[in-house]
């Protein structure tokens, strides 16, 4: 008797630059095609496997995602190497070095498997995947971990070039209008623009590197960015008359918590924690004492680096502003070394009596504990995305690459934040944090605002909700 036919179940395989940001929302989205039934290769390297093993439950949990499975590959890096933004130039050129072929062989065992690869989903950043893909042909979509608004000025930076506004001149009056950016002519200024545009030559590797990688993308099959409709309509707007199959499916720690809650199969009802730093959760229970808005959340994400100077300025403004504070310091924070040196014991002293310091925190439960009321952020995007959906109003101070745009667009477009970019004085930093946490009412209504605007997105219907739902049905086409 002639079998009915078995519908193929799509493989996808996942693919992050090796790094905490770019893995958090890839690894997201990972889950949210287990609920969709996929099956779904992450694939991580060995480096940051081990460090996300031994920092969070993961390895115990993979068994609630039916069809997950994590696979790993080498970065090419030495195992001491830091693998710290002051060497990222490092890592994309290992990975193009190192990791391509090895990718390519890992590819080809899986098409001779029983269960081949349907698509690929990689990082933007590393188009060297594109070149595999093709040649194997396998469909592929880049996955742009950045903000669309980052995205769209890295696209036009051979604009920039062709006007001559970039590269700036050493006395370059950094306020100065940037004008050759599509739909931004009003935004942004010279020291708005992703910090490697700073450069004074152009020949600058992290510069050419960046441009070329973007450039690099539309050569993928679609693009997927964790960012919502709501947020930044007019710049996907610009993006799709570049890439018109466009996926805005953020904040994407949310829609994750949409789509678990909405499953009727999945035993896993909560997102799982993708840090590869060790969470402290004793700062929750020091929030749960605290009052309703009274705490300033600070953290510099997994990749900043601060001076000594630039750490005591901002603990003294901390302090004289008398506010409550929760900050993030990592063991590598300070020049990547971990030294802080002596610190000033009114400094210690008054960290006691309403601070608290942890080498990392829980920072989505954090961001929605009743007793926070503000956030001192580096800017990364995921840091941004967060404290946008919990309602948080930002302090920004960006520290390179896509965070300077996206700390502009927080202070001047959505207006939900205040812009503290290229100053860290202790004066500044008091000032500021008692604007936000107490002056600017406006500020704390607009980000409320805007937090609802982000939980209609994720909500059954709203745009990023569907928008995940095309993309899982476009997948499901490609393995007819």
């Amino acid at each position: 008797m002639e079998q009915p036919h078995q519908k193929k179940v799509p493989h996808v395989l996942i693919f992050p630059l090796p790094a905490q940001g770019h893995i958090n929302s890839m690894l997201k989205l990972a889950q949210l095609l287990c609920l969709a039934e996929f099956h779904v290769t992450f694939l991580n390297s060995h480096h940051n496997h081990d460090r996300l093993l031994k920092c969070t439950d993961l390895g115990s949990e993979v068994a609630h995602w039916p069809g997950f499975r994590f696979a790993t590959i080498s970065d090419g890096l030495p195992p001491e190497h830091p693998r710290s933004a002051d060497f990222l130039i490092d890592c994309i050129d290992s990975l193009k070095a190192n990791t391509k072929p090895l990718f390519r062989e890992m590819l080809i065992s899986y098409c001779r498997s029983d269960d081949p690869i349907t698509c690929i989903i990689a990082d933007g950043i590393m188009t060297f995947t594109i070149d595999v893909a093709d040649e194997l042909a396998i469909p592929i979509i880049a996955f742009r971990t950045i903000s669309a608004c980052s995205f769209w000025s890295y696209f036009c930076i051979p604009k920039l070039i062709q006007a001559g506004e970039l590269p700036f001149k050493d006395d370059a009056d950094m306020e100065h209008a940037i004008t050759c950016v599509p739909g931004m002519e009003n935004v942004l200024r010279r020291c708005d623009l992703p910090s490697f545009c700073r450069a004074k030559q152009l020949t600058d590797p992290f510069l050419q590197i960046v441009q070329s990688e973007t450039l690099n993308s539309v050569r993928a099959s679609a693009l997927i960015l964790n960012t919502f409709e709501d947020l930044e309509g007019p710049t996907l707007s610009q993006i799709r008359a570049h890439f018109p199959t466009t996926y805005t499916i953020g904040p994407l720690h949310s829609l994750l918590k949409t789509r678990l809650t909405d499953s009727t199969e999945s035993t896993h009802k909560d997102s799982s924690s993708s840090s590869l730093w060790k969470e402290d959760r004793t700062c929750i229970t020091w929030l749960d004492s605290q009052p309703s808005d009274s705490v300033l959340y600070v953290s510099f994400g997994s990749f900043a680096v601060v001076t000594r100077f630039e750490l005591l300025e901002f603990w003294h403004g901390l302090v004289n502003s008398q506010t409550r504070f929760l900050w993030v310091i990592r063991p590598d924070l300070v020049n990547g070394k971990g030294d802080m040196g002596h610190i000033p014991s009114e400094l210690l002293e008054a960290t006691n009596e309403r601070g608290c310091l942890v080498e990392w925190a829980p920072q989505q439960e954090v961001l929605t504990h009743h007793a926070v009321g503000g956030f001192l952020t580096h800017s990364g995007w995921n840091s941004t995305l967060e404290s946008v959906f919990a309602g948080v109003p930002m302090i920004c101070w960006p520290f390179f690459a896509d965070q300077q745009i996206n700390s502009r667009f927080v202070g001047h477009v959505w207006r939900v934040g205040l812009d503290m970019k290229d100053r860290c004085d202790r004066r500044t930093v008091e000032m500021l944090v008692r604007e936000m946490m107490y002056e600017n009412v406006e500020l704390r209504k607009r980000a409320a605002k805007m937090a609802d605007l982000a939980k209609k997105c994720v909500s059954r219907g709203g745009s990023s909700y569907m928008n995940m739902e095309r993309l899982i049905e476009d997948i499901r086409g490609m393995s007819l």
